[in-house]
């Protein structure tokens, strides 16, 4: 199974262009199902040899061991994935993953701010009394959020910004998204002001200075900022200003969305902002929408109950 698993990964990389971050996940979920085989069959067998029954003992295994239905559900599109590949590769007549479902998971609706609590963490790093106010990293933190905000970005793509994807002219930031997918997204002036102050005051490593793209968002060394930052300097925050606690760099993201379906944005340009494939992943915002709508109904109508 570790040749055409290696076969299957050089594959995304080369064809489908396929980010690291979706190459070590489909790896990594690779290496469960081989795991498993080994206890189960006490050998990995051959790829070829893997059949569906092997498959619904490894989604029992995990459903009995406590997995999420949507890791669960995750695993099973990266072996669909696998065995398809088999098939056009030819060490594979069937995909033995297809006949599987996915287990039933509920839909929950995301977790988003109001536009008061957005507010209270935007201005929290910089606001009068804040311990580092006026600091480089306070100017940073500050950026970062309004940018995560202004623009809907996944914390990835924050992260990846470089300079020669600011256009302060035009107020716009060239985003790389899922699958390496570019988009121009639109950054609001509260967003551009933070980001020309936190230029001003960012300092490069020599190694970046010395790269092609100097990365927007560095470390107080001077080097690009990771995502596992950006969620540990979140929380700081978030323990400052008393909000939710499963707050996230992706809350602001779902903030964003609701906020503009709220005030009137047509569902196919807040699509095309967030950076959506398909439409249907867009739609649950109209539902976290009109739960609220219910909410403030339910609590005003003087006959709701």
């Amino acid at each position: 199974m570790q040749a055409e698993a290696s076969q299957f990964l050089q594959y995304l990389q080369a064809e489908r262009n396929a980010s690291e971050l979706t190459i070590k996940s489909y790896r990594e979920d690779l290496l469960a199902l081989a795991e498993y085989l080994e206890q189960a069959r006490g050998v990995v067998p051959d790829a070829a040899d893997i059949e569906t029954l092997d498959l619904r003992g490894y989604i029992a295994a995990m459903t009995e061991a406590g997995y999420a239905k949507t890791t669960i559900a995750r695993r099973l599109a990266s072996l669909r994935s696998f065995f398809r590949f088999g098939q056009r590769d030819g060490w594979c007549k069937t995909n033995p993953a297809r006949p599987l479902r996915n287990p039933r998971k509920p839909r929950a609706l995301p977790h988003f701010l109001s536009s008061d609590e957005v507010e209270r963490l935007l201005t929290s790093p910089t606001q009068t009394g804040a311990r580092d106010r006026g600091s480089a990293m306070a100017l940073r933190d500050r950026a970062i959020l309004e940018v995560l905000y202004s623009a809907g970005l996944r914390v990835s793509e924050l992260a990846g910004l470089n300079d020669s994807d600011l256009d302060f002219s035009s107020s716009l930031l060239r985003v790389r998204g899922k699958g390496r997918r570019e988009r121009i997204s639109p950054v609001g002036s509260f967003a551009t002001h933070a980001l020309r102050q936190w230029l001003s005051e960012r300092k490069l490593s020599p190694k970046e200075k010395s790269g092609s793209e100097a990365p927007v968002f560095t470390n107080k060394f001077g080097r690009r900022l990771t995502t596992r930052s950006v969620g540990r300097m979140l929380e700081k925050y978030l323990r400052q200003t008393g909000l939710d606690r499963r707050t996230t760099p992706h809350t602001l993201r779902h903030s964003f969305a609701t906020h503009l379906l709220d005030r009137g944005a047509d569902i196919r340009s807040v699509q095309e902002l967030l950076g959506h494939k398909s439409l249907i992943t867009t739609q649950i915002y109209t539902h976290v929408s009109t739960a609220g709508l219910l909410a403030a109904y339910a609590k005003a109508h003087p006959r709701a109950r």
